[in-house]
């Protein structure tokens, strides 16, 4: 018995290390996750406060009088809407208009972190510093504080569906393809694009029942609050369900190893768990990083599906975010279907 295991388990590592494809990812990956996380984060840290500022590179450096960017971030918007929208949700501590005058500043009554920047904030204009004005003008922002785990609920719904329908769809279909399965279907009347809609609506219907129990269970455990339309946030999940699944079926295409499946899958779904503001903010990230983020359909759907829950957003809001991940589908789907293979010969 204990040969035959050992002969079994030889049989297993020589299987896989033969395999080059999932061999060379299982030593990359790490590597590619390594340097990933050096490229957003830059090698340095995050700071103590977020400070937002209205305005260009002269703005940013007028704050830097004031703030010291060594052991604080400084995030610059490009409009003041933008800077109150995130004080607002407490994603800035405080927020700084340089160009005014007197310099005009932007706090959240609610915000611990807010306090705390403002107290800095006077004190480094007093006595005034080269550049800076000693006189402040304040004024609050009234918005509600929303919770951490309210503002992570819609991403962590985006994520749940985002492996759901990679893994359901693109390793399943893979799997079929290696054991046969799908060679064997050929043989019938039943054409591709037949079999791979099936596919695609009992993803959809699984995706959107899974879904749906997870937040009627989180609500029913913490009572999220759904500031918008339900319709509409049930539409937008519906939209990214599609777009995930033509994305996982575009790599089952004409994949044959499980193993490499699982590694392209992982290649896809890794960058969109950490550039899709899941569970952070890229505020403040550079612009490669937060260009990257905007080509990641689930970057579409959280952002979506936030603005609904926690903002009230309306149909108008989200619309680019919705024609973009029906471009993606769209786009995937037409490609997959043109290249799919019924079998690895």
């Amino acid at each position: 018995m204990i040969e035959r295991i050992v002969w079994l388990m030889i049989a297993r590592t020589r299987e896989f290390y033969r395999d080059l494809s999932s061999l060379g990812w299982n030593f990359l990956f790490p590597i590619f996750v390594i340097v990933g996380f050096g490229f957003i984060f830059n090698g340095r840290a995050n700071g103590v406060l977020k400070v937002g500022v209205v305005g260009g590179t002269e703005a940013v450096k007028t704050a830097e009088i004031l703030i010291d960017p060594k052991h604080n971030q400084i995030v610059p918007f490009a409009s003041l809407d933008a800077g109150l929208d995130r004080v607002r949700h407490h994603r800035v501590d405080l927020l700084l208009d340089p160009s005014t005058r007197p310099p005009k500043y932007w706090v959240s009554e609610s915000s611990p972190k807010g306090y705390l920047a403002e107290k800095l904030l006077v004190a480094a204009a007093s006595p005034p510093k080269a550049g800076a004005s000693a006189t402040l003008e304040k004024a609050t922002v009234q918005g509600r504080e929303i919770p951490y785990a309210e503002w992570a609920f819609p991403g962590v719904l985006g994520m749940n569906l985002m492996f759901s329908a990679l893994w359901g769809v693109g390793y399943v279909l893979v799997r079929y393809r290696k054991n046969g399965m799908l060679r064997r279907i050929r043989a019938t009347p039943v054409r591709a694009w037949e079999f791979l809609t099936a596919q695609v609506l009992s993803r959809i219907v699984i995706l959107m029942c899974a879904t749906a129990l997870v937040y009627l269970g989180c609500w029913a455990l913490y009572h999220f609050e759904c500031r918008g339309s339900l319709l509409l946030l049930t539409f937008v999940f519906f939209m990214g369900s599609l777009s995930m699944i033509s994305l996982g079926m575009l790599v089952a295409s004409r994949g044959q190893s499980e193993e490499f499946a699982n590694g392209l899958l992982n290649m896809f779904s890794w960058p969109m768990m950490f550039l899709s503001e899941v569970w952070f903010s890229l505020e403040g990230s550079s612009p490669a990083v937060k260009a990257a983020s905007n080509a990641l359909p689930l970057t579409h759907l959280v952002r979506s599906a936030r603005a609904i829950m926690n903002d009230g957003a309306g149909w108008s809001q989200v619309a680019p975010s919705l024609g973009y991940m029906a471009v993606v589908t769209v786009v995937c789907m037409v490609v997959g279907s043109a290249i799919f293979q019924w079998s690895d010969k």
